[in-house]
C-alpha cells in the first residue's frame, strides 16, 4: 500500500513540475493534452443540499459524492468550511480514475437560529484548484427554558 501511495505522489508530483516548467511554445499542445488528463472531481449529486426547516440543536450531515473523470490521481489537500459549527470529513487518500468516494459534512445548528448559508470550499489537485459546495437551510429557535413568561 505504502509502495502504491510513493508511485502516486512521484507520478503527481512529476506531473506539476512538467507543468510547471518553462517550455517553448512548441510545446504547448503537450501542456494542454496533460492539463485535460489531470484530475477532474465531477459530481454526482448537487453542490447545493438544502436540509430545509430544522429545529435548533438539529445536527444536519450530507455526504456530496462525487468520481475522478481524469486520467490521474485526484488528491484533496484541504477541505475547510465557513464556520466552526459546520465540519467536512473527506478522503485522505488518493482517489483512483474513474473511482468514486464523498466528503461529509455535518452542521451543527446549536445558536444558530433563522436562514442558514454554509459554504465547504474543496482544495484538490484539479483545475481550477478549488470548487465549493453549500449548506442552506432555515433553523427554527427553540425555545429558551430559561426564559420568564
Amino acid at each position: 500500500m505504502k509502495k502504491k501511495q510513493s508511485i502516486i505522489t512521484f507520478l503527481v508530483v512529476s506531473l506539476g513540475m512538467y507543468l510547471a516548467s518553462c517550455g517553448d511554445k512548441g510545446n504547448s499542445n503537450q501542456t494542454e493534452e496533460l492539463r485535460d488528463k489531470l484530475p477532474v472531481m465531477t459530481m454526482l449529486d448537487t453542490t447545493t443540499y438544502q436540509f430545509g426547516t430544522v429545529d435548533e440543536g438539529k445536527v444536519v450531515e450530507h455526504s456530496f459524492r462525487f468520481r475522478n473523470d481524469g486520467e490521474f490521481p485526484l488528491i484533496i489537500n484541504n477541505v475547510s468550511a465557513s464556520c466552526g459549527c459546520t465540519i467536512p470529513e473527506w478522503p485522505r487518500d488518493p482517489i483512483a480514475p474513474k473511482e468514486e468516494s464523498s466528503i461529509l459534512v455535518r452542521f451543527n445548528s446549536k445558536g444558530k437560529p433563522g436562514p442558514q448559508v454554509k459554504t465547504i470550499t474543496v482544495y484538490a489537485n484539479t483545475e481550477p484548484a478549488y470548487s465549493e459546495l453549500r449548506l442552506q437551510g432555515m433553523v427554527e429557535q427553540g425555545i429558551d427554558s430559561t426564559a420568564v413568561l
